[in-house]
């Protein structure tokens, strides 16, 4: 039976720090979370379950999704996975769905692409400089090989760099977190799916290689809450959310959490910076459409609040 709603201090009560619980969309998939991520669902929950029931009740099949997104080191599938729990214990049916299932092209490649669009951009900036020549070129290339390009301290010393970095920069707005790099279609179709009702889904599963990609038939006929895990899961080019909540971190906070977590392999390197430099800023510049923005200190807080705190 659910929980009683006057009971919410309760619904946690099981778990016991640190946290091992079930991740979600991946069979056998697990994380540990510690009492930080704890706080913040705990916080979130006795704002979202009022609005999940008004969307259920509006909606004919009586679901409602909610994504969770935010920058990397935010903690978005711990407290996902946390939320998705509250609601099996209360509603007794709830799936997170991850959005990183759903790029064009596996992690290894589309990091390769990044690079591409940024350097080819960049390059071609570099050609219609007054003084480009055999030196200049030999001078990019050489930092191409060192992937030290996107080094903002190395502009003193080669001050055609501002001209490079300037244009890669704006190749690479133009296609992290867009149709470009993402399958919104596949995704919002999903969505849509599971808002009319069907009984169940075909996700995709993806791996880092050409071959670890497959689609497993997930039945959601017990399921009213879907929960997307998704660091873009407020962009406005998914559809069919209907209550997004933002987790926001300081630069500096996200970057001291990859450190710890040591994420990727080149957590400091130039142009993963740059990239979550981008994605940040995308971020923010979308929180006027969340439902909830939760600041690392776990407060919930209005988008007029986060515009006040932020200096926005």
């Amino acid at each position: 039976m659910p929980l009683d709603r006057t009971d919410l201090d309760g619904v946690f009560a099981p778990l016991s720090d640190p946290i091992d619980i079930p991740r979600g969309d991946m069979p056998g998939d697990r994380l540990v979370v510690g009492a930080d991520r704890l706080s913040v669902a705990k916080a979130l929950l006795p704002m979202l379950l009022p609005r999940l029931d008004a969307v259920r009740s509006a909606n004919p099949a009586g679901r409602a999704v909610l994504s969770v997104s935010g920058g990397s080191g935010t903690g978005k599938s711990g407290i996902a996975a946390l939320l998705a729990y509250a609601f099996r214990r209360l509603y007794l049916g709830a799936y997170v769905l991850s959005g990183d299932n759903y790029p064009h092209r596996i992690p290894p490649v589309n990091d390769a692409e990044r690079v591409r669009r940024f350097r080819e951009r960049g390059y071609k900036a570099l050609v219609t400089l007054p003084d480009y020549g055999p030196e200049m070129d030999r001078a990019v290339k050489a930092l191409w090989a060192a992937d030290a390009d996107a080094d903002p301290a190395l502009r003193s010393a080669n001050p055609w760099l501002g001209a490079y970095q300037e244009a890669g920069e704006g190749a690479l707005r133009a296609y992290l977190g867009t149709p470009e790099e993402i399958d919104f279609d596949e995704l919002n179709g999903i969505l849509a799916a599971f808002r009319a009702g069907a009984p169940t889904l075909r996700l995709k599963r993806f791996g880092r290689t050409e071959d670890a990609i497959w689609y497993d038939k997930v039945d959601v006929r017990d399921v009213p809450v879907l929960v997307v895990e998704w660091t873009h899961g407020n962009s406005r080019f998914l559809s069919g959310v209907d209550l997004p909540v933002v987790l926001y971190a300081t630069p500096e906070e996200t970057l001291a959490d990859r450190r710890a977590r040591a994420r990727d392999g080149a957590v400091d390197s130039p142009f993963v910076a740059r990239v979550l430099a981008i994605e940040q800023e995308s971020l923010v510049a979308q929180a006027h459409r969340a439902a909830a923005i939760v600041l690392r200190s776990s407060e919930v807080v209005a988008y007029e609040d986060f515009r006040r705190r932020t200096g926005r």
